[in-house]
């Protein structure tokens, strides 16, 4: 997100002199995106940051894809996707192709080790659950309906306050960032914007430890997963500046835009990534023209796969879908309303729905985890009533 933040202890000029009490050097770090040409910060450590003891080569990493089939329509009932473990083992990648990932994760206990994506941004969509993300940036406490964005290379762990929690998880090697059609050439979020920068999250306290030992980090690379084994805890930042950190906007601070008559799904984008979007469907008032038609017309996905995660309420555009299922509405083929639902949206008023979409702009893949939660039937769902 591009707005300075600046938290600890930090030089007065930055690449000067920056001592400890004891009169040892801090040591310096810029991290960036880009090479140095892209959003960075700089972070003051009290060790070296390359210095790893030893490092090990972990299974994973590459999701396995099935055969997609025949196009088509279809569902897939994630209520049932195992839970246990920590957020980042209990992660099952649904489908996904070169420019994103998309998982559901249920963990049940905290993280005894830390996790680096080097390769890649993360947003976790939390729908259930509360805990802290605990990075070199601080601490960011989580709760329901947050958006945890994560850029690459941080180093975290995160601690569950609650029994178990629910992720919606989105993972790309381009840069998860608000629309640029509601910035302005400074970065700043202009007034016809569904959210503001008062409605993003930033760490506001350290998390800094000189504990020795031995610490583990995991890091993604390369499609593949690595252990390293520093002799010191990775969370040893006493003060850092910049553009880059992880940072947490709300499901619930979205501000939907409505119209006159029905709003398309860019109305209701959230962040952008490279080849995709991410969109909110948030509990809003409905068109207002007095032969208005709340529910969606037809469209057909021209070079778009349409993905959307049901967190809450009555989607009234579905039938037969439940909370937690996933749609997936591939290009090459038109979808809207199911029969019946046109015509009993005329007339409502409201919205209760809570809802994430990923459009995609090249066709996802399957993953072979996947298939056992799909609902064979939905993809001929349509074919009920009169056919009118």
């Amino acid at each position: 997100m591009p707005f300075y933040q600046k938290l600890g202890e930090i030089p007065h000029k930055r690449h000067t002199q920056f001592r400890k009490p004891d009169g040892k050097l801090y040591r310096e770090e810029v991290m960036g995106l880009e090479g140095f040409s892209g959003i960075q910060s700089l972070l003051y450590h009290h060790f070296l940051p390359p210095r790893v003891l030893r490092v090990e080569e972990l299974n994973g990493g590459t999701p396995e894809y099935a055969d997609f089939g025949p196009l088509r329509h279809r569902a897939f009932r994630t209520v049932d996707v195992p839970s246990g473990g920590d957020a980042v083992s209990a992660r099952r990648v649904l489908m996904g192709n070169n420019d994103v990932t998309l998982s559901i994760s249920r963990p049940t206990k905290s993280m005894d080790y830390f996790y680096r994506n080097a390769q890649a941004y993360e947003v976790w969509f939390t729908h259930e659950g509360k805990g802290e993300l605990r990075s070199q940036f601080g601490v960011l406490p989580f709760m329901p309906g947050d958006y945890i964005v994560i850029p690459y290379g941080t180093t975290w762990q995160m601690i569950l306050e609650s029994p178990e929690a629910r992720f919606f998880v989105i993972e790309s090697p381009s840069e998860i960032e608000p629309p640029k059609r509601y910035r302005n050439e400074f970065g700043q979020l202009l007034e016809h914007s569904p959210y503001c920068e008062r409605d993003i999250r930033v760490p506001t306290q350290l998390f800094t430890s000189t504990e020795r030992g031995e610490f583990e980090v995991r890091v993604k690379i390369r499609g593949k997963m690595t252990r390293h084994v520093l002799d010191h805890h990775p969370l040893d930042v006493v003060g850092w500046d910049g553009y880059l950190y992880p940072w947490i906007f709300s499901i619930y601070d979205f501000e939907p835009i409505t119209g006159r008559i029905h709003q398309p799904p860019p109305s209701h984008q959230t962040f952008q990534g490279w080849n995709f979007v991410v969109c909110s469907f948030v509990p809003r008032l409905f068109d207002y023209h007095p032969q208005g038609i709340p529910a969606p017309y037809n469209h057909s996905n021209v070079n778009s796969d349409e993905v959307i995660y049901y967190c809450d309420g009555n989607f009234m555009s579905r039938k037969g879908i439940d909370k937690y299922d996933i749609t997936l509405h591939p290009c090459g083929l038109p979808h809207g309303p199911q029969p019946g639902a046109t015509e009993a949206s005329i007339g409502a008023k409201q919205t209760e729905e809570l809802a994430v979409m990923v459009d995609t702009f090249h066709p996802l893949n399957i993953t072979v985890n996947a298939l056992e939660f799909e609902k064979p039937e939905y993809w001929s769902s349509w074919l009920e009533g009169d056919g009118e």
